[in-house]
């Protein structure tokens, strides 16, 4: 019988040449340098690098926003009207009119509003009896109006004959604002005693309401790691976002997936684009909406929804302290002409925050001294571990904070950069809450200038929503593999965007 012998080309003999050899040394790696490493275990730093700090930018939203849930595909709501009547149109005739005073034609109301959808000239709140000033570049008169007919206003001016002291030309843009009304002893509402035809047959003004929405879309990640590299271990320890630590590499990968789905949801909400049915190859390739349906793909994102119905200023550069002032009080005298919301949140990019240090710093930090910080419950310490720094200019307090998504280059640093002229310095969000009226409830309610609204029911709730399948821990399917799914569907709602300000 033949006997082999596997075991004798193991060179288990000890040798005298004192060198580290194959022969004589455990080969763990099969080359002389893996090897080497192998036996001679290297000084290895196990902590890994984080050489990009904290590289999550998600906290913007959670810092100036609230969360609501929805059920519907998308979300509806009205924003009140202005309070006061005042309107721009034209002197069509300064004498000749039913008083021979004059006649004012109405075009659109004091913010531009033109056409059905948005203001019909003819159907403006001006009545009779209403005491109105005339006003454009020529001079201003006070008068009242005799008469409404459609667009147009038969008016007598108080202590003139006519309107033709301030009439230059007929395309000479003028300005309307009721300030009153007066009527004569007894005089009711539709009983004129000097001018039967001047009766007014309009009704009590009601409030508008201008109707706007938006929808939700869905946003997926997943992670995907194989049953056997569950169990691997490795030599570096590896912390993930939330602070945890481990030396199993796929717990690294996995929370590296989480922490940039987070910050998918607040960029999502900020970028967010609104698609026009049947006019792009986007309602084909989701194939969630056609021309016919009305649908549309995309959300209207914070960037979009103010330059779209907000404000957007180039001021506040960097380049001289005494004019970023002036440009300031630009922002601020726009702010006079919307809400006039007294309290702002900040959020800007690297240059533009050292520019506003710099302004402030020239006047000698005027009016830090006076902020109220009323959106940090009036404390200050509570606004700087917040990463904020307020100021105070004119009746408006600002909270000053670095949006860390507007420097990344990892982010919008890198488009910024790209397209300067397009670049996105900052936003300016006011604080606080607007009322709004609910169509639903047939009422007004308090909501937050900026909030998210996520899909969500008894039997679904889909603001951050992550599961497990696969065979690894509590097996789902015989997939040899863990696979963790994340989804959420949401939008971002902006209301009273005229109160807000995108620095471009």
């Amino acid at each position: 019988m033949a006997i082999s012998n596997p075991g004798g080309n193991l060179n288990s003999v000890p040798a005298t040449m004192k060198a580290t050899l194959s022969t004589n040394y455990l080969d763990l790696a099969g080359t002389a340098d893996e090897g080497w490493a192998q036996q001679y275990l290297p000084d290895l730093m196990e902590k890994e690098a984080e050489v990009f700090g904290p590289r999550t930018i998600s906290g913007f939203l959670s810092q100036v926003g609230a969360e609501e849930s929805m059920t519907a595909d998308q979300v509806v709501w009205s924003e009140q009207s202005r309070l006061h009547l005042s309107y721009t149109g034209n002197i069509s005739a300064h004498s000749g009119g039913t008083s021979a005073s004059g006649e004012i034609t109405i075009e659109d109301d004091i913010d531009g509003n033109v056409g059905s959808g948005a203001f019909v000239a003819a159907n403006h709140g001006i009545r009779t009896n209403d005491t109105i000033i005339i006003s454009n570049s020529v001079g201003t008169l006070k008068a009242i109006v005799r008469k409404v007919d459609g667009a147009v206003l038969d008016v007598a001016p108080y202590g003139v004959a006519n309107l033709s002291t301030i009439d230059l030309t007929t395309s000479k843009k003028t300005t309307i604002l009721v300030y009153g009304s007066e009527y004569g002893k007894g005089q009711s509402y539709t009983d004129r005693t000097t001018e039967a035809t001047s009766v007014d047959t309009r009704g009590a003004n009601e409030p508008f309401f201008k109707s706007f929405s938006n929808k939700p879309i869905i946003i997926k990640d997943y992670y995907e790691v194989s049953g056997s590299d569950t169990a691997r271990v490795g030599w570096v320890e590896v912390t993930s976002e939330g602070g945890g630590t481990g030396y199993l590499w796929y717990l690294k990968a996995e929370a590296d997936t989480r922490a940039r789905f987070n910050d998918y949801l607040e960029m999502a909400m900020l970028e967010g684009e609104k698609g026009v049915p049947g006019t792009d190859d986007v309602d084909d390739f989701l194939g969630i909406q056609t021309a016919t349906t009305g649908q549309t793909t995309g959300t209207q994102g914070l960037f979009a929804a103010i330059e779209d119905r907000g404000n957007i200023t180039t001021g506040v550069t960097g380049v001289n302290a005494a004019t970023d002032l002036a440009e300031f009080d630009a922002i601020l005298a726009e702010f006079d002409n919307q809400g006039a919301i007294e309290e702002n949140m900040m959020f800007v990019n690297r240059a533009t925050s050292l520019a506003m240090d710099d302004m402030l710093a020239s006047m000698n930090s005027y009016g830090a001294g006076g902020t109220s910080y009323g959106v940090f419950n009036n404390s200050e310490d509570m606004a700087l571990n917040l990463g904020f720094s307020g100021f105070r200019r004119g009746s408006y307090d600002f909270y000053k904070s670095d949006m860390r998504y507007l420097n990344d280059k990892a982010t919008r640093g890198s488009i910024n950069a790209a397209d300067t002229a397009n670049a996105i310095r900052g936003v300016v969000v006011p604080a606080g809450t607007s009322s709004v009226y609910d169509q639903q409830l047939g009422k007004n309610l308090k909501r937050p200038f900026l909030h998210v609204r996520y899909r969500a029911s008894q039997t679904d709730n889909r603001r951050l929503k992550s599961w497990v399948t696969g065979s690894v821990g509590a097996a789902t399917s015989a997939l040899d593999a863990m696979q963790i799914h994340m989804l959420s569907e949401r939008c971002l709602i902006t209301q009273g965007a005229n109160n807000f300000m995108l620095l471009k």
